[in-house]
């Protein structure tokens, strides 16, 4: 029977951050995944935490931690382990070519597709709007047949914000060429200024603007590869600014990210199971010994001494809901919190100033992140829960979603 030392199941953020720092650790690690992972549908910057439980604004992550309820996921972790989760963060993707800024005690604003900002603590450069309060013009590119970039409603909502609403705006429009027969999205644009070509036509069209003082705001487009794009775009435009927003999935940043992490894991020797379909834990007692899986017709077992779960919250399937307050968790049935009584399970007001009582489900652990019952007692001594497989908090409505996907990763890669 052969064994490995840890089996990572997910290949979200957490899911490749746990199995990048078991690895460091000397670990022979396997990572088994179904789908491609949940990178590609968020920005790829991250969120530690952007708004308290009464939904203001958090200028400091740290100190706004260090007010949260006792059953929040970043409670469990500890702000050490959260403070060193950011240091490995930066220190990776520094080391593969794609390095992030930000820091634990304040926040980087960064644009959206319709013109706010929004709080991150970790982000590249490409997606820091600071740069846009230094500016003294602001020129909005949209993409010919690139939906849902709209370039009126970002310059009206842009002017919003107290710190922008006295710059000079300007808009042009980028024709990529590409046609089809289909709307284009962000990730072929990307691709077309990934060649030589299209990165020259799009300076032909920006270097005419650029001068010290002007900050481009463009769609999420610059480049599959990295910052290789946004180096190369900068570098020709001189003092001129180029920051992208966030966009509608598919998220290239998210992609970038995503393509880092996965080259930094196989480099340290770390196995990826594709099409790999987890179908339950094999338990002896309260200790898991293997899991079942299954890939196209075939069932195969896979064992190991440690277990990291990371198959995320209703939308990625770790966790579903047949029948109203009885969710699950769909791999090990470990028990899974949950807001009781159907009046508490969503607010009135979809953005309203309280968690949403759905958002909150899921599993509760202990301080090393192994899952609890309801009374507190641990019920797997070798499995760890990760991401937004935990309990307590509203990722949505902290922006802290990747934030604790990092950060629960991190400590559970290290236990």
């Amino acid at each position: 029977m052969a064994k490995t030392d840890t089996i990572v199941i997910g290949s979200g953020l957490a899911g490749l951050t746990a199995a990048i720092v078991s690895a460091q650790k000397g670990q022979n690690v396997k990572l088994l995944t179904y789908g491609s992972g949940t990178l590609s549908l968020n920005s790829g910057v991250i969120d530690v935490l952007g708004y308290d439980q009464q939904h203001k604004y958090v200028a400091s992550p740290r100190q706004g931690i260090q007010n949260l309820p006792d059953n929040h996921p970043y409670r469990k972790i500890g702000l050490q382990a959260i403070a060193d989760s950011v240091s490995f963060f930066l220190k990776l993707t520094e080391e593969q070519g794609f390095p992030y800024g930000g820091d634990l005690d304040s926040q980087l604003p960064v644009p959206t597709a319709v013109g706010t900002l929004k709080p991150t603590c970790l982000a590249p450069e490409s997606l820091n709007g600071s740069h846009l309060v230094d500016s003294h013009k602001i020129v909005i590119v949209t993409v010919k047949g690139l939906k849902d970039f709209y370039g009126n409603i970002i310059e009206d909502n842009l002017r919003k914000v107290a710190a922008l609403k006295d710059k000079t705006y300007e808009l042009i429009e980028f024709d990529s060429g590409l046609t089809g027969g289909r709307d284009i999205t962000t990730l072929d644009v990307a691709r077309y200024l990934d060649t030589d070509a299209g990165l020259a036509a799009l300076v032909a069209l920006l270097k005419p603007v650029a001068q010290n003082g002007v900050s481009f705001v463009l769609p999420q487009i610059l480049g599959t590869k990295g910052d290789t794009c946004h180096k190369s775009l900068k570098a020709q435009l001189g003092s001129a600014q180029v920051v992208e927003t966030t966009c509608l999935p598919p998220s290239v940043n998210g992609l970038r990210l995503q393509n880092l992490l996965k080259g930094a894991f196989k480099q340290l020797g770390g196995e990826i199971v594709e099409d790999c379909r987890v179908l339950r834990g094999i338990m002896e007692g309260a200790k898991c010994v293997g899991v079942v899986t299954q890939a196209a017709a075939r069932k195969k077992s896979y064992y190991a001494t440690k277990f990291i779960l990371a198959t995320g919250g209703f939308y990625s399937g770790g966790l579903a809901m047949r029948e109203f307050e009885k969710p699950q968790e769909t791999i090990f049935g470990f028990p899974v919190y949950f807001v009781p009584g159907e009046e508490n399970w969503s607010n009135a007001e979809l953005f309203s100033d309280k968690p949403q009582g759905f958002a909150l489900t899921g599993i509760m652990t202990d301080e090393n992140l192994r899952p609890v019952d309801g009374s507190g007692q641990v019920v797997a001594d070798n499995v760890y829960i990760v991401g937004r497989n935990l309990g307590g908090y509203d990722f949505c409505f902290e922006h802290s979603g990747n934030g604790v996907a990092l950060a629960s990763a991190y400590k559970a890669g290290n236990m």
